[in-house]
């Protein structure tokens, strides 16, 4: 079972939901109204967070789960938690400026990295390995 893994799943999911949360409130404080997505800029940067963790979820998620069925559930976990952390880090230096996104950005797009490498070289393994 991959109990671990799926937890990490849910918390990734809360995590865009409450940006989504995040990008409504930023709608609110900077008077930009439904659909128009620019208009000031800091409301851009809290919106661009969001579209940008929608952007990485494909490359996420499916790295996650399948280095946990390949390799680790426990480290697929651990790495996913980094992943998250990242993201939050990401969105709290983003909306403060552009330039104090990458930190987050480095670290999350580290773990998504090596949740990809780690599960295609594993697939790889076990085909060249039956």
């Amino acid at each position: 079972m991959f109990h671990l893994t799926a937890l990490v799943t849910c918390l990734a999911t809360l995590m865009y939901l409450l940006f989504s949360f995040q990008v409504g409130k930023a709608r609110e404080a900077y008077g930009v109204k439904a659909p128009a997505i620019s208009g000031n800029p800091d409301f851009e940067r809290v919106f661009r967070v969001h579209m940008n963790t929608l952007e990485w979820l494909p490359i996420f998620l499916p790295a996650l789960w399948l280095f946990a069925i390949y390799i680790s559930d426990a480290i697929a976990a651990a790495l996913g938690v980094v992943w998250i952390v990242g993201r939050v880090l990401y969105m709290t230096g983003y909306a403060k400026a552009a330039n104090k996104r990458g930190p987050g950005f480095a670290i999350q797009g580290g773990a998504a990295i090596i949740l990809w490498l780690g599960a295609t070289g594993a697939i790889l393994w076990r085909l060249i390995h039956p």
